[in-house]
């Protein structure tokens, strides 16, 4: 007894999709289901369909006997195989529905499984096959209709009339183009699926990037900071304890600040439909970001005033200073740099000079914070400039095309 009909007392799980020993062989033949369900149902229609049409037709075509029960039925089974073979069932089908209508059985049915045979190869992919086995079914009956017919069962069969062949080329067309057009839409819901899906995870790998952006800048300016002070603490402990606490408090407010950066950029990978909790940090905290400079021992001076700018314009100009300034605190034996902002209706310019010289053999920095500030300026359709300048120091030069907001709502 099925376990399903034991718990629940409703119809077997194998009711709706086969029985399980053909689900299990089939899974493993072609990674489908055969789709049986349909097979036997059109089955049963070709069969009892048929039998009324013999009913009707008495002494004007020949009687079904066990052969042309068996051609119904083989015609009919060959659907299974309609999904994996469908160009061997179209051509199965219509020879099946030949011999039956050459040995003068009842008209009916019969031509059910050759249209089902053809749909399904024509949406497959297989038009030439469907084509062809519908062009041999019919010339094939004309043959029999209109010369063949003296010679074959039923005795005294009259000549079958040209309207008919009409009406029989009219069905097979209608056939044919209604399948012509299901393949069509098929292979354009193919294409937009393929389409839509490519594009999803286009907007994934933009997300992870932005995000490792995001996370390397935060992490790579927060650390450059919380290793300098932990220099300093290290060399000031017993000397200077006061220093040392100085250091060790300027790395508790640097972790802290990073901590919560990284949380904010984790929220959005938890619950990507919300909104940030925090707005996203701007070139308004450049005096925030020169403090950490100067608590890391670097002096930054600061040129020019920022406009006002659009959210992610404002986020992308504060993370490239950011990774300037602290390509100059790791990668940089000066002191000292200077921060030159300037814009026009058109564009934002941002540049950070060092003096040099530098202390490593990756002066600019190690690669990731450059390609970082690339992508950001190159996601907004501005430029990054970056290099050793003539004098021995470092030069980032970043323009960002903007349109500056109104500081005044528009009257």
């Amino acid at each position: 007894m099925d376990e399903q009909r034991v718990r629940g007392g409703g119809p077997p799980q194998w009711w709706r999709q086969g029985p399980p020993w053909m689900n299990r062989w089939a899974e493993g033949r072609q990674g489908t289901r055969w789709p049986w369900r349909s097979t036997a149902l059109l089955t049963f229609v070709v069969l009892v369909g048929s039998n009324y049409a013999a009913h009707q037709q008495a002494g004007d075509r020949a009687a079904l006997d066990p052969f042309a029960r068996v051609l119904l039925f083989v015609g009919s089974a060959l659907l299974l195989w309609r999904q994996r073979y469908p160009a061997f069932v179209v051509f199965g089908t219509a020879a099946a529905a030949m011999l039956y209508l050459g040995a003068g059985y009842p008209y009916g049915p019969v031509f059910f499984t050759v249209a089902v045979a053809c749909f399904s190869a024509v949406v497959r992919g297989h038009r030439r096959a469907a084509w062809g086995a519908v062009a041999m079914l019919w010339a094939g009956h004309v043959l029999v209709a209109h010369w063949l017919y003296r010679w074959l069962p039923p005795s005294g069969d009259p000549e079958a009339s040209w309207g008919q062949e009409i009406v029989v080329a009219t069905w097979v067309v209608a056939i044919i183009a209604l399948a012509e057009l299901a393949r069509t839409r098929r292979e354009q819901w193919s294409r937009d699926r393929a389409e839509r899906a490519q594009a999803a995870r286009r907007r994934a790998d933009e997300e992870r990037l932005r995000i490792a952006r995001e996370l390397h800048d935060v992490l790579a300016h927060s650390i450059s900071v919380i290793n300098v002070q932990a220099g300093v603490g290290l060399a000031l402990l017993d000397t200077d304890p006061e220093q040392a606490r100085t250091a060790l408090t300027t790395i508790k407010a640097a972790s802290k600040e990073a901590l919560g950066e990284v949380r904010q950029v984790l929220d959005t990978l938890r619950t990507p439909g919300d909104a940030p909790r925090a707005p996203a940090p701007g070139l308004d905290r450049l005096p925030e970001l020169v403090e950490q400079a100067a608590s890391a021992g670097l002096t930054v001076d600061v040129e020019g005033e920022p406009p006002t700018l659009a959210p992610g314009t404002d986020l992308a100009a504060f993370r490239i200073v950011q990774e300037a300034l602290t390509n100059v605190v790791r990668h940089s034996g000066s002191r000292h740099a200077r921060v030159h902002l300037d814009h026009d209706p058109q564009a934002l310019r941002l540049r950070i000079d060092d003096d040099g010289p530098a202390t490593g053999a990756d002066a600019g920095g190690s690669g990731n914070g450059l390609a970082g500030m690339r992508e950001r300026a190159a996601a907004l359709g501005g430029t990054i400039e970056a290099g050793p300048r003539t004098d021995g120091g470092f030069r980032v030069l970043a323009v960002l095309p903007l349109k500056v907001k109104a500081k005044e709502d528009d009257r």
